[in-house]
């Protein structure tokens, strides 16, 4: 019974199709939801800081339930997908109407897309990272896989991690540098990965080579069925997405850094190189992705089994709060700088 409480993630398809179905401002139902009344409601609850015991952990790890839910989330994405995509090829809307539905796509690509998309693509068997290659294919960032595996995940909190914020550094500058170093630094590790096994970069096994061709054949494709209505709406609608997910980069692991020996070598990846938020709504809609502190102690961990410590540093409210926050960058300076500064 544990697992159905992820099952709050249908909120969102049902703010979508709310958007989807109505005109003038409920259109903007899913952002009047999701960054309005979500960030107070978590103002309400106090965080939940409770964490499985060895046998829950062990009799949680083999629920299957918890997968099926992450199953049950592509054919929504792709069904809202392709009603977007006919709905906007011949749309006759309003500029907030227009606003309004691709955000309201943009927040299906952020939190099913990538997110579940990323979560599956963690798992260590070819059926699940295909669904997530799919679900990224959807939001237009099918670079993520092999640059977050490979890439973040080993030099997150260092100069080299093009996921980790610097101090101080805006978070509009951040969305910019971030993307594209991780769409460079993703060919670097395909590369480099063909390289070390023999075989030219120009191969069918490059994961980055299959996903370009894969991103240029669905836009083609949509532009060929629906038209370029579509194709315009649905690339603002991924970009949103995208920003969505640099945005969460951003306030994961803003201004922390792993200590470097007289080697140069960095220390262990632990515990207090992310950003930690128990918050209760957040964790639920974006499946524990908030426990990130033990997400990358241990990164092939699933979803449910993740814990809260007590030497993981904590965000004052949850991803959704913090998101908004990050929009405003001397607001989020003068908060985060002081946690930093204490830590």
């Amino acid at each position: 019974m544990k697992a159905l409480k992820f099952l709050a993630i249908l909120i969102l398809p049902v703010t979508v199709y709310i958007s989807f179905t109505n005109k003038g401002l409920l259109t903007l139902t899913p952002i009047f939801v999701f960054f309005g009344l979500v960030p107070l409601l978590e103002l309400l609850f106090n965080p939940n800081k409770e964490n499985l015991s060895k046998e829950q952990e062990a009799q949680e790890k083999e629920n299957k339930l918890y997968t099926y839910i992450l199953y049950a989330t592509v054919p929504i994405q792709l069904f809202f997908l392709g009603w977007f995509l006919y709905m906007m090829q011949d749309a006759q809307l309003t500029n907030i109407e227009y606003i309004g539905r691709i955000s309201a796509m943009g927040l299906l690509c952020g939190v099913i897309g990538i997110n579940v998309g990323h979560e599956l693509g963690h798992r260590n068997n070819r059926f699940d990272e295909f669904l997530g290659e799919v679900l990224l294919l959807s939001s237009l960032n099918t670079h993520f896989l092999p640059y977050h595996n490979a890439g973040h995940h080993f030099n997150v909190a260092t100069p080299k991690d093009a996921a980790t914020a610097r101090k101080n550094e805006p978070l509009y500058l951040f969305w910019i540098r971030s993307h594209f170093q991780s769409y460079y630094q993703a060919w670097e590790v395909e590369n480099a990965r063909l390289k070390n096994s023999g075989r030219s970069w120009f191969h069918l096994q490059n994961r980055m080579l299959m996903y370009t061709l894969c991103n240029l054949l669905l836009l083609v494709g949509i532009f060929f069925f629906f038209g370029l209505k579509a194709l315009l709406a649905f690339i603002a609608a991924a970009i949103f997405g995208i920003l969505l997910l640099e945005t969460v980069n951003y306030i994961e692991h803003y201004g922390l850094v792993r200590k470097q020996n007289d080697k140069g070598r960095y220390e262990r990846v632990k515990r207090t190189h992310s950003w930690n938020s128990d918050h209760r709504i957040g964790m639920l809609m974006l499946f524990n992705l908030s426990r990130h502190s033990d997400h990358h102690y241990n990164g092939s961990k699933h979803y449910q089994l993740l814990k809260s410590l007590p030497e993981s540093p904590q965000m004052p409210t949850g991803y959704p709060g913090m998101m908004l926050v990050a929009l405003v960058p001397p607001l989020w300076f003068s908060i985060m700088n002081k946690k930093i500064q204490n830590l």
